[in-house]
This record gives C-alpha cells, structure tokens and sequence, in this order.
C-alpha cells in the first residue's frame, strides 16, 4: 500500500521535474557561477516546507530533512553546473546564453532531486533518520565544488550518500551499477619546451622545440606501454600540443598539454616521475630546457559494496531484473568522489539515450540531449532508495 502511495507521489511531480529540467537547460551558468541557478534551487526548497535549507558555500545548496522518527542519515548529491559549449539544438528550451551549456545532464540531476525533495518533505512522518540533499556547484571544474562542501561541514554525520548521472550513452530503461572501482582519478599535466627559434633554412643554428616535443610525445607513451604493467588500468593522453608561428620559422617553445587517468594512488607518485625523466633526458640531449607541472585532480569513484548492493536491489524491485545493467570501470572522473571520503556510497548511471527520437549524442557535444521519460527512473529510484536505507 505504501508503495503504492509513493508511485503516486512520483507520478505527481512528473511534469514539474520536467519544467524545473528545462529551466536550468535555457539558463545554463559555468562552475563557480551558479549563482540564479542556486537561487532558484534555494527559493524551491523551501517552498516545499518541513526543509532546513542553507547555503554551505557560495554556489551550492543543501536542504536537510529530518524524520519524525530516529534513524541513519543519507545524502544524495545532485550537480548543477554547465559547459561552455554552444549548444547546436533547436529545442524550444535550448540554451538562452551564448556559449554556455547544459551538455552533461547535470540539468536534468537538479532537476530530479528537487522532485525528490519535494515528495519527500512531505512524508516527514515516515522518515527514519534524516536526508541530505546536497546541490553541488562546479563539478566540471578542478578544483571542484564537492570538496568544498565537504569542507564546508556538510557530510558530518552522514552515515551513506548516494548520486547518478544520466547517461546518453546508455539507453533509457536501463540502470548501470559498477561495483568498487567506477570512475578513475583524474590528473593534468603541462609541459613547456624551450628551444631556440631561428631560420627554417638553416636549422643548425637553432635548437628546433617542435622537433624535440614530438620526441617528448611519443616517448611519454612508453610510460603506459613500457613501464607499468600491462594489468594496471592506466591512461596518459595528450590533447594540447601548440608551437610555431609560420612554416619558415623554427619555433621557440612548444606548450604541451595533457591528463593521466587511474584506479590506484600509486600512479600519482610514479607518473610525474617518469615523465620527469623522460622529459630531461630527450631536453638535455637537444640542448633545450623545459618545465613541467603536474597537478594531481579528483580521486578516484569506488563504489562501496553494501550500499551499491541496497541500490541494485531496489531497481531490481521496481523496475525489474531487466533494467540492471553491470558496468565495467572506465576512466571518465567525478569530484562525487570527494563525498566518497566521508561515508560508504554508490554512484550509478540512468540511461536516458533514446535511438528513435534521435537522442545519441555523447556527453560534452553541442548536440547533446536527454529522453525526459529518464527523469522519472531517477526520481523514483531517489525516493525508493531512501526508504530502502532508512527503513
């Protein structure tokens, strides 16, 4: 009877999850400038009543709901923040500010977690404990604004925290759950190669920085490839390599930029090692010097295996064994990892890709969409998840 109480609940909200998901995609607002997205998610929390709702941080909202009866404490996390891409959609709500985009779904996560807020306040008398509901600003931006939450208090006497991520990539019916490992930890790196510009037709008396940086390039891949072993999930990717001014000049300096992803802390010692090295010996054999930075990102998302089990088996119970897709780690990142440190937790996808209506797209394109029927899978499996834990 119960749950079929809180299946109506859901079902309510449907069309205003919508319209709050389509209000946050016009107005799209870059990490650390979430300031009327966070308003408005402010000013609706507490339109709905029985919320302690505060603002931990400059851009970021929390909302706490505390049950009439006692019990554990869970947190959901929801992102908020945008892209700057400019969005390639006519849709009727596509984005009203130039340049900036609702291109990773973090739209449609607000919006999901306002509808879950709201059916939620008002069942204050069936609560066991208390939930969280954190909306975090600057997820798509190092430092990122997970750690400042956390910072900031608002995981204190958490006892589980739970966030997902729709995904287009994944078709809509379908919930992906990774147990341990899930996302890898994310880390940058940015080289400087300073040669010695001179005449193209006369390369001998300059010392050719392009030249030298290819070489750096290409050996930086026997990091992967030659120094670790073959077993350990490992990536170096250079996405950044500018230099010269014209097609007769040897160029000076080239700046080369790029990211290492991994599962295991190890590798943040040993990677900026090796390239040290690497980067040294190829410099100092041309007569060229460099600089190196490397800067380690957000850890890694490893998912706790009693609360991913609590999240599998409740879409298992409403959804059917049908809708569990198992995942396989991969080396996207998430600052939701930050929460991690705190308290046992699950992060899991909610395919919201759908072939027929054209919605396939990959995350971070000008072009990206969601199916809005993925809005309800996440609203429902909020609710049912808390009840679940806090049972």
């Amino acid at each position: 009877m119960f749950t079929q109480t809180l299946d109506q609940a859901i079902e309510s909200v449907k069309k205003e999850v919508i319209d709050w998901r389509r209000h946050f995609h016009q107005n799209p607002e870059l990490s650390y400038q979430e300031e009327k997205t966070s308003q408005f998610v402010y000013e609706t929390l507490l339109s709905f009543g029985n919320l302690e709702v505060i603002r931990p941080t400059k851009y970021s909202v929390m909302a706490r709901l505390i049950g009439d009866n006692p019990g554990k404490t869970l947190g959901i996390r929801a992102d908020i923040d945008a892209l700057p891409i400019e969005e390639e959609n006519s849709l009727e709500f596509a984005s009203r500010v130039p340049g900036v985009m609702h291109a990773c779904a973090h739209d449609g996560h607000t919006a999901m977690l306002l509808g879950t807020a709201k059916i939620l306040s008002s069942m204050k008398d069936k609560i066991h404990g208390e939930v969280r509901f954190f909306f975090q600003h600057a997820e798509e931006h190092f430092p990122g604004g997970a750690q400042e939450m956390v910072d900031a208090g608002v995981m204190e006497g958490v006892d589980i925290v739970i966030a997902a991520h729709l995904m287009s990539t994944l078709e809509i019916g379908k919930v992906g759950i990774a147990y341990g490992p899930m996302m890898a930890a994310t880390d940058g790196f940015w080289i400087t190669i300073n040669g010695k510009g001179g005449h193209g037709g006369m390369p001998h008396q300059a010392i050719d920085s392009i030249a030298i940086g290819a070489q750096v390039v290409t050996n930086l891949q026997h990091i992967v490839a030659r120094n670790t072993d073959p077993l350990d999930n490992l990536v170096l990717s250079i996405g950044k390599f500018v230099g010269g001014e014209a097609g007769n000049v040897v160029a000076n300096s080239v700046e080369i930029n790029g990211t290492v992803r991994s599962f295991d802390v190890k590798f943040r010692k040993l990677v900026p090692e090796l390239m040290e090295r690497i980067v040294k010996g190829i410099t100092d054999a041309h007569g060229a010097s460099y600089e190196l930075e490397y800067q380690c990102g957000y850890l890694p998302v490893i998912n706790d295996e009693k609360v991913t089990r609590t999240i599998e088996e409740t879409v298992r119970d409403i959804y059917g064994d049908e809708t569990v897709d198992i995942q396989k780690p991969n080396m996207g990142a998430e600052d939701f990892s930050a929460f991690q440190q705190k308290a046992p937790s699950a992060y899991f996808w909610i395919g919201a890709g759908n072939e027929e209506k054209g919605i396939t797209y990959p995350h971070h394109h000008p072009r990206f969409d969601i199916d809005e029927d993925s809005l309800q899978y996440g609203v429902k499996i909020f609710v049912h998840s808390v009840f679940k834990f806090l049972k």
